[in-house]
């Protein structure tokens, strides 16, 4: 697992061969951060949610480009364990790793966020409720970003709230705002 860019551009983490989670591949991560520079200033307090953490691989990408707090919420002990030894090692106190069951987090958080990203198992069976869940909780800002990675099944531009859809061979993202309305184009 690499970093991308900012200030632990190039740094690598040897993943163990026995995590079930699958890290956001460097072409597809590149991509999605090339959009959200446009989007975010991240240098600019921003507060961001990694929810399905995994590997930690968006946490540390989200640090590694300023974000003024991260918190990234994992649910396996071996995962959270491995995102804790790297935070250690980097000596990164901007991120605060959560152990849970993302779908508990959620329901009881009180923060609100700039962005959310949520990279659940691609076979997670309520998935689809992830768009609705995060926006009913009321877990973004107003003017936040709720980017959700997933596989090539799911179609959501019919959600109120939908801004846009990327494809990166098969890892897929879909943006949502809570100021967006069906009505609105897309970026």
């Amino acid at each position: 697992m690499r970093i991308v860019s900012g200030k632990y551009k190039g740094r690598r983490f040897e993943v163990p061969h026995s995590f079930k989670a699958r890290p956001t591949t460097d072409f597809a991560k590149e991509n999605l951060f090339n959009i959200l520079t446009n989007l975010i200033d991240f240098e600019n307090s921003v507060l961001a949610l990694d929810l399905f953490a995994g590997t930690g691989s968006i946490t540390l990408e989200l640090l590694s480009r300023g974000c003024e707090q991260v918190v990234s919420v994992e649910k396996d002990r071996d995962h959270y364990a491995f995102i804790c030894k790297i935070l250690k090692e980097l000596g990164d106190k901007a991120c605060m790793p959560v152990k849970a069951d993302v779908f508990k987090y959620v329901e009881r958080s009180k923060q609100s966020f700039d962005l959310i990203f949520a990279d659940p198992p691609y076979a997670l069976p309520n998935l689809d409720t992830l768009p609705d869940l995060i926006l009913g909780n009321h877990l973004l800002k107003e003017k936040g970003l709720f980017i959700l990675e997933h596989g090539k099944d799911y179609n959501f531009e019919q959600h109120p709230h939908f801004m846009q859809h990327r494809s990166y061979g098969a890892v897929n993202f879909s943006f949502f705002q809570p100021t967006i309305r069906a009505t609105e184009t897309s970026i």
